[in-house]
């Protein structure tokens, strides 16, 4: 699982705002699925399932976006479609990831499908919208090592929902 390993840790990073300090990274070492979900919720989000199969879940929802989207291509022609090309290029560039707000996230997927990921996770809509707006980006950079999108984008973009696919069926 050694991508899906490197995905995880480095969306913890980011998502967690770097570096927060000794405790949370040992925290993030030991749990990274813990630590995404808790750093991006606030740690409210979907406690009901626990915190690792909640981070597990946001996750898979998060590559299932992707794929169903057009893999990487079609979710970054979405976000330039609407006026946001300048942060779709800035998660594929080797730069500074610049963010987006859960209602620009919403302007490019629809209500209907951040609703669907916040039934499945337990949350409220806001709070499923403004996950995906912190993991979003960051996974995209992580799925972007070279600076582009290259056929072994979507190639680790499938291995990463398989193999979480397979950990939730354990």
């Amino acid at each position: 699982m050694g991508i899906l390993d490197g995905i995880l840790g480095s969306v913890v990073g980011a998502a967690l705002g770097g570096n927060q300090g000794q405790t949370q990274n040992q925290n993030q070492a030991q749990d990274p699925l813990s630590a995404i979900l808790g750093g991006l919720t606030g740690g409210t989000g979907a406690r009901g399932a626990g915190g690792a199969i909640g981070g597990s879940v946001l996750l898979q929802l998060a590559l299932s976006m992707l794929q169903q989207n057009g893999g990487l291509e079609g979710v970054l022609g979405k976000f330039r479609q609407n006026g946001m090309e300048q942060q779709a290029d800035s998660w594929v560039g080797k730069g500074q990831n610049m963010n987006i707000s859960p209602d620009q996230l919403q302007e490019v997927f629809g209500s209907g499908a951040i609703g669907d990921i916040a039934s499945k996770l337990g949350m409220s809509h806001e709070q499923a919208s403004s996950s995906m707006s912190q993991v979003l980006p960051e996974l995209i950079n992580q799925l972007t090592p070279q600076g582009e999108v290259t056929s072994e984008s979507n190639d680790s973009l499938a291995d990463a929902l398989n193999s979480l696919s397979r950990s939730a069926g354990r």
